[in-house]
């Protein structure tokens, strides 16, 4: 008993387009409908898109044919890796800036806000970028990669440690 396609009792035109063949166990997802039964999920292959109630569900299956369904996350690619460890060196200075550039303004800032406000804007301010940088990839983690890439340059702009930078390490004392 053969179970090929030409052994059909009747014969299409058309019947060798790919996306038909359901009687394969070569194709590691089909699309089918829904009875509750199925245990594979409901997937198209790449340029077909599905539509009407429950499309938001259906997966798509890649060319090396995996199915990637739509909670899945793909992996970051090797630029967005380099991208977030120079992103996160640069806050660790920041975090450094900020902890030099607030210790050295201490003595000054005493004359104009309680030591305890202080302390609290300087812990604040030192947690500031670690915060930003986690903050950041958490809320755009199913964003685009230039939706991220935004959040985490626009922390560079807003967290530059000023103390360090208007007083610097040393800073300018009048001889």
């Amino acid at each position: 008993m053969t179970t090929g396609r030409d052994d059909d009792a009747l014969h299409w035109g058309g019947d060798d387009d790919p996306t038909l063949d359901v009687g394969s166990a070569s194709t590691p997802a089909r699309a089918r409908e829904h009875d509750g039964t199925d245990a594979e999920p409901l997937a198209l292959p790449d340029g077909f898109t599905p539509l009407g109630r429950g499309s938001d569900q259906v997966g798509r299956i890649d060319a090396d044919g995996t199915v990637v369904m739509p909670g899945d996350r793909a992996p970051l690619s090797n630029t967005m890796l380099v991208l977030l460890g120079v992103v996160s060196g640069v806050a660790l200075l920041y975090t450094i800036g900020w902890i030099v550039g607030g210790l050295r303004l201490q003595g000054t800032a005493d004359f104009l806000v309680s030591p305890i406000g202080y302390r609290a804007a300087f812990w604040l301010a030192v947690a500031a970028p670690a915060l930003w940088f986690t903050t950041a990839l958490v809320l755009t983690r199913t964003s685009k990669t230039w939706i991220r890439v935004t959040a985490l340059v626009a922390g560079f702009a807003l967290l530059v440690p000023w103390p360090f930078i208007m007083v610097g390490a040393v800073g300018s004392v009048a001889s």
